[in-house]
C-alpha cells in the first residue's frame, strides 16, 4: 500500500501522523510513504528525521480578518493544487490522509480531485477551517470527540480516536519514573503546559513550592524551554522542595506518563489522548488563547463525564492548585473513580482503527 499523509504547523496535527505511521509499519512492512508539509513548518525539521519521505509545497494559512494577505493565500492554494497534483501523480497513492494544518488544504482537496481516496482526521472537539472546508470533498472523516460529528456530513464522519493514544499503551512506568527522577513509591504528579510551556501555569506552581514541600506527594513540573531558566531563578530563591523535581522537557514522555497518578496540563488534543488511553485522571487547565475556544471544549468532553477537573485559568492560582491536586490525589476512591471514567474515554487502539478506516476505503475503490 502507498500511503501520503499531510499534516502541520503544530506538534498536534504532526505527531498523530507519525503514531499512525509507525503503526501501519508494524502491521504492513511493505507499505510506502510520502509526507506532504510546508516548507517552513516543523514538519519539514520532524518527519526527515524519521526517515520518511518528504515533500514540501508552499501554502499559508487564512487571516480571519479581511485582509489583502488573504488574496495571496487564495493564490497560493492554487499554486498549492498544482504542485500538490504533480506530485500526487507521481508518487501515486493508494489513499491520502490530512491530519489537520493549513498544508492539507491543497493536498487533500487535490487527492479528491484525483479521485484519490481521501481521509481528514480531526483531533479536536471543534474543527478548524481546513478540515471544515475538506469535509465537503473527502471521503470519511475520522474524529476524536464525539462532540465533532455535530460539524460534519454525518454519514461522512468515524469514530477513531488518536493515534497517538496507541504509542502510550504498555510502557514500563517504573521505568518512566526512575528516568525522571522519581521515587517509585510516592504518589506522583506531572505538571506541564505543553512543548513551549504556560507562564500562568509556571506562576502558580512556583507560588505554591512551599506548600508542596509539606505533602505526602511527589511532583515532575515540566517548565517549557523557554521558562526553564527564569523559572530556576525564581526556585532557587524560595527554596527547591525534595519532592519537586523540574525540569525543561521530558523526551520519553509516553515511558513518564506510564507512571504518573495525575495530571494537570493545557487541553490539547494529543496529550488528552495519551492521558485517557492510560486511564490518567488531570485536571485541565484549558488555553483561552487558541481558535474558537476548543481547549475547553476539549476539556469540558473529560469534567462532564468526570474523568477530569476543570480550572480555567482566570480561576488558576497557587492555592487553588493546591486544593485540586490534594482534593483527587488525598482521595482514594475519588482517584480510583477518575481513573475508569477516564479509561472509559480513552481509545487505545485509535492507531489501529484508523488504519482499518484506510484499508477499507482502499477497497472499496479497487471494486
Amino acid at each position: 500500500m502507498k500511503i501520503v499523509v499531510s499534516g502541520g504547523g503544530t506538534g498536534g496535527h504532526i505527531y498523530p501522523a507519525l503514531a499512525l505511521i509507525r503503526e501501519i509499519q508494524k502491521e504492513n512492512k511493505d507499505a510506502e510513504f510520502l509526507y506532504i508539509g510546508t516548507i517552513n513548518g516543523l514538519e519539514s525539521k520532524i518527519v526527515p528525521r524519521e526517515k520518511i519521505a518528504f515533500k514540501a509545497i508552499n501554502i499559508t494559512g487564512f487571516k480571519r480578518k479581511l485582509s489583502f494577505e488573504n488574496v495571496k493565500t487564495v493564490l497560493r492554494f492554487l499554486k498549492g493544487v498544482k504542485d500538490s497534483k504533480k506530485i500526487l501523480k507521481e508518487f501515486k497513492p493508494d489513499v491520502v490522509i490530512g491530519t489537520g494544518g493549513y498544508v492539507c488544504g491543497p493536498v487533500v482537496y487535490a487527492a479528491s480531485k484525483l479521485r484519490i481516496p481521501t481521509i481528514i482526521h480531526e483531533q479536536n472537539s471543534v474543527p478548524g477551517l481546513t478540515n471544515k472546508f475538506l469535509s465537503r470533498y473527502v471521503n470519511k472523516i475520522a474524529i476524536c470527540f464525539a462532540e465533532a460529528k455535530d460539524y460534519f456530513p454525518g454519514d461522512k464522519v468515524v469514530f477513531t480516536g488518536n493515534p497517538r493514544a496507541s504509542e502510550v499503551i504498555g510502557k514500563d512506568g517504573i521505568q518512566g519514573r526512575l528516568s525522571a527522577g522519581l521515587s517509585t513509591t510516592k504518589p506522583a504528579v506531572l505538571i506541564f503546559g505543553g512543548s513551549r510551556g504556560a507562564r500562568p501555569i509556571n506562576e502558580a506552581v512556583v507560588k505554591a513550592l512551599s506548600e508542596f514541600a509539606e505533602k505526602p506527594y511527589q511532583i515532575l513540573y515540566i517548565t517549557g524551554d523557554v521558562h526553564y531558566e527564569d523559572v530556576k531563578k525564581e526556585v532557587e530563591l524560595v527554596g527547591s522542595p525534595k519532592n519537586v523535581v523540574i525540569k525543561p522537557f521530558v523526551h520519553n514522555m509516553p515511558e513518564v506518563l506510564a507512571g504518573i497518578d495525575l495530571v494537570v496540563s493545557r487541553a490539547g488534543a494529543t496529550t488528552l489522548a495519551e492521558i485517557t488511553s492510560l486511564g490518567i485522571p488531570s485536571i485541565l487547565v484549558p488555553s483561552p488563547y487558541v481558535t474558537n475556544n476548543h481547549q475547553e471544549k476539549n476539556a469540558r468532553s473529560l469534567s462532564d463525564h468526570g474523568a477530569a477537573e476543570l480550572l480555567l485559568e482566570k480561576d488558576l492560582n497557587s492555592k487553588s492548585l493546591v486544593n485540586h491536586i490534594d482534593q483527587i490525589l488525598l482521595n482514594i476512591d475519588a482517584l480510583k473513580e477518575m481513573k475508569i471514567k477516564a479509561k472509559k474515554i480513552g481509545v487505545p487502539d485509535s492507531a489501529g482503527r484508523l488504519f482499518s478506516l484506510m484499508k477499507q476505503l482502499v477497497k472499496e475503490n479497487q471494486r
